[in-house]
Order: C-alpha cells, then structure tokens, then sequence
C-alpha cells in the first residue's frame, strides 16, 4: 500500500508551490503527481521561444473549446503546460497580479482573508525581485522576478505616449495607484524561464519526504464516505491506487480540477448521471463560473529604426541565436510585450484594460508558425481585464482521458463588446499621439477601412484570441454555485481541497500565473492552519 500524508494533483503553477512548501517538514510525506512529463527543451527555456510551443503535442494539451456561437462558431484553442511547471513552461512569463481592488472584491464575495492586505504577503513571499524587497515587493523568496533585459526606443515612447494620452507611469505595475503605465517584470532567471517547477521543486528534489510522480494521470479521488481517502492513478498502463493519510488537494488547473471532481461524483447531478457517474456530492457549481480574457492585436508598418524585426528574420535571426546561446541575453531572452498600460475603456469606470507593445509585429507563415515579418512592424494589443461574459465546462464522457468540452461564451454580455471596442479605438489613438505616432507609416492589421464599431467587433471576433487565463471554474464562495470555502476545502466534504486558478471567484485584471501561485502560497498555509491528524488506515 502507497500511503503519503498529502497527495498534490498537479505541478503547475500552484502545485508545486504546494507541494514544496509542504515538504518542508521532514516529518510529512508529500507525493506530487504530473501527466506530462520533465520539460527540458532548448525552446522551453528560452524565453522568445514560447511561440514554437503553440503546436508542441509534447508540452501543451493543446485543448480546443466547442465552437463559439457567439464567434460565429469558431474553436479556440487552449495551449496549457503539459509537463513539470505546468503552463509556468509555456506561458509568456509575465508577473503581473492585477489591482487591489480585485482581491478586496474575493473578499466582498463572502471570502474571508483574501483581501489585499491579507494576499499581499503572500506574494511577497514568492519573489525574490531583482528590485529589491520593498512594501510590495519581496527580495528572499525562490521565484525570480527580473525587469527585460532591453527597452527599445519604441518601447520607451509608447510609455511617452500613454503619459502623453493621460497615463500615469509607474514605475512598479505590481503596486497601486492605477491607471498606469510602465515596464513589465517577468519570471525569467539569468536569461532563462523561470518555472514554478524550477523555483519551488527542482532546489528541494532531494527531500526524502518528497516523491514526484510523472506520466501518471489521475483518474479519480477516492472517497470513504464523505472523506477524501487518495486517488486512483493510470501510469504506464497500469492503474493502481494511492492513499493520502491527511488531505487530497487537486491543483490540476482550471480545466483538470473540475473534471476530476466530476469524474469522482462531485457536481451537477444531471450533469453526471448522463455520463453513468454516480453522485457524491451535489454541487451544481463545479464547472460553473469559468471565465478568461480575450484579446487583440494589431500591428503597423513603422519607420526603420522603430522596430526589431530586421533582427529576429533572414539570416540575422541566426546571429540573435548565437548570441542568445553564448550570453542568455537579446531578443531571445525577453518574454511577452516589455511595455503595458492599465486603462479605462470609460471615464469614471473602474480599470478595465490592458495595453501592451511589441517594437516587432508577427505573421503566420504558410507552414502555421509564427514569424517576424519582413518590413519594419509594430504591434500592440488590448485585452478586456473585466469580463462579464461566464461559461462552462463539463464532461465529454465518463472517460477520465477523454478531454472535456469547453464553452468559454465570449463576448456573450453586451458591455464587453461595447469595452474591448473602446479599448482598440483607445489603442489606435496612443499608437498615433506623439512621440510614438511619429514612427508610424501605416497600419496593416485591421488597417484605417475597419472603422465602425461593427467592423472592428468583427475583428475581435475573428482575429482575436483567448488570453490563456482561463479560471474560476471551482469557485471559492458561500452562494449555491461555491464549489470551495474561504478555506479552499470542497463543501460538504471532507479532507479534499482545490488550490488553483479554478478558485477564483472573480478573474483578476492582469496576468493569472502570479496570482496562482499567491493562491498555491496561501493554500500551503491554510492546510497547516487546519492541521488535520492522520487518518487511522488499516494494514
């Protein structure tokens, strides 16, 4: 009999958190289980290389939504980590946590102790910024935050032009006030991302009380009555059972999290008994909830020096290479757009969108990849932080293996029409105001003939995408749709937790990575509050 005190579902970007933390006392066995697999690549390290991963059957899920009625029936596909790190591996390493306000309104929710001032110390105690330790910011911790290793000139009047516009610079975006504009940080170390696996787990392998477990899917919590007792495990064709003697915590993600609960009998009755599954727990809300931003870009045609491309296309893409091979530095070693502003789609409203800049501008090539293209190009992008549209998920079948079916519903309430348009009318008009809009020849993507706000909605229908902050779908709350309390452990039953993005009530106005790794921080601490005696397990 495997016997672990706690099992943790998931080394993504809250497991590990989890699973670290609690194996900081020699005394507690901690048992780790991933499906994917070690994520040791030359492009998962390197920082630009996060576009070479979109098609990665490897590192990515590569999940796909139902076709979206609302965008006109097209399928969004969903990339999520596959592999040790979670989507921490591929993502654009972006730190961004979003405002105060966000986590004031957890609390508001009925969430008690996830207000700002009680998260904030969990994200400080994460970091270790290359800033330094501050009121917001901390300085010891295992997860390397760091500024971009270059700011293009463009770059810089873009942050000109928002102050220009209206603006405010800042210069921490992590911090309040907000509207702002500023550069962004990142989870980059020496050059190379910087995983969650590879801040919290890889320094700490050497634990005794710690086991990691890959290529294993869970299929299933096991349950003695209303107690959470293991899992059942699928590894190498082989199933077998594992038993946890304290607590099972799934931080499988937004999308895994709530189907394992619906695969173990813990959801919308008839939701599962169409699948044969039989109820253990009604909670209609498991699946529920689930939001994500969506988001644009466009691009223009620049003057020379306003751009990076010449840089990153022909045989100079082979210099930046070598150059990134031998010092971890250039293009190469920078995540998603240096440069972002936190804005208001409308005078008076709360901040509601996100502003980013690129000095190179992208297009798919035949082949379906993605490339700098051949002229001097920009690009920049809006994403709506407030979304009022929710969907949901739920069960293809019984098969534990089988992906879910995801119905994301974007853009299905009337205001997030009415602000990502203002957004993009926003953007154009930073892009075209001193001294940025200097530099501007003319835009390719949409282009000056989409004008309406009907065009330019199509547009976002058409060319936009997901933002890859897909949350919520376990929601912590006290309402008939809370699928956790405050305390993050499943109503009604007993010994079974969800730390992860699933938990969010409400998606926060920035980047989520960050966030879950607060969440995966505080969850740790939680389970130690709590204190659950072993379980008495018989020979």
């Amino acid at each position: 009999m495997e016997i672990y005190d706690h099992i943790v579902v998931g080394a993504g970007s809250s497991g590990c958190v989890v699973a670290s933390r609690l194996s900081e006392d020699p005394q507690v066995r901690v048992l780790l289980i991933e499906a994917g697999g070690a994520m040791h690549a030359f492009w998962v390290n390197t920082p630009a290389g996060m576009a070479k991963l979109f098609g990665s059957e490897r590192f990515n899920w590569r999940f796909k939504t139902q076709p979206v009625p609302t965008l006109g029936g097209r399928q969004v596909q969903w990339d999520r980590g596959k592999g040790l790190g979670g989507s921490s591996s591929i993502n654009g390493m972006i730190y961004m946590r979003g405002q105060p306000e966000d986590y004031d309104q957890w609390a508001r929710l009925g969430n008690a102790g996830w207000g700002w001032d009680e998260v904030l110390p969990y994200f400080k105690r994460s970091e270790n910024n290359a800033r330094g330790a501050n009121a917001f910011h901390g300085g010891d911790g295992p997860l390397s935050v760091t500024d971009p290793v270059e700011i293009h000139h463009a770059a810089e009047d873009f942050i000109a032009s928002c102050v220009n516009a209206g603006i405010p610079r800042s210069r921490d975006l992590n911090s309040p006030p907000h509207p702002a504009v500023g550069v962004r940080q990142y989870t980059i170390k020496g050059g190379r991302r910087h995983t969650t696996y590879k801040a919290f787990i890889e320094p700490v392998r050497h634990r005794s009380n710690l086991t990691i477990l890959t290529g294993a899917h869970v299929l299933r919590v096991l349950f003695d009555g209303d107690e959470a007792t293991g899992v059942e495990v699928l590894q190498g064709g082989q199933r077998r059972q594992i038993t946890a003697a304290r607590e099972v915590i799934l931080s499988a993600g937004a999308l895994a999290s709530p189907q394992l609960l619906m695969l173990s009998g813990i959801g919308g009755a008839a939701r599962l008994q169409r699948h044969g599954i039989a109820v253990r727990r009604e909670l209609p809300g498991v699946g529920s909830n689930l939001q994500d931003h969506w988001h644009a870009s466009l691009a223009w045609r620049c003057t020379p020096g306003s751009s990076v491309n010449h840089r990153l296309s022909g045989l100079r893409k082979y210099l930046e290479g070598a150059r990134y091979v031998f010092t971890h530095g250039g293009y190469l070693a920078l995540g998603a757009a240096p440069v972002t502003a936190y804005a208001r789609s409308e005078p008076g409203a709360r901040v509601d969108l996100q502003l980013s800049f690129n000095p190179m501008s992208f297009s798919a090539t035949p082949s379906g990849e993605v490339a700098a293209d051949g002229y001097p190009g920009m690009s920049a992008s809006v994403v709506l932080l407030t979304p009022e549209s929710r969907g949901h998920m739920e069960l293809a079948s019984s098969d534990p293996l089988a992906a879910p079916l995801f119905h994301p519903n974007y853009f299905s309430d009337e205001s997030d029409v009415r602000r990502h348009v203002a957004g993009l009318r926003q953007l154009r008009q930073i892009i075209h105001t001193p001294p940025l809009g200097q530099r501007v020849v003319e835009e390719i993507k949409p282009g000056p003939a989409c004008a309406s706000d009907e065009q330019l909605f199509e547009y976002l229908k058409r060319f936009g995408g997901t933002g890859w902050h897909p949350v919520g779908t376990c929601k912590m709350g006290s309402d008939g749709e809370a699928v956790v309390d405050a305390r993050l452990r499943v109503r009604g039953l007993q010994r079974l937790r969800v730390i992860d993005a699933s938990i969010m009530p409400v998606i926060p106005t920035g980047n989520t990575n960050a966030p879950c790794i607060m969440i995966g921080e505080k969850g740790v601490d939680m389970i130690l509050e709590d204190a659950l005696a072993p379980r008495a397990i018989a020979a």
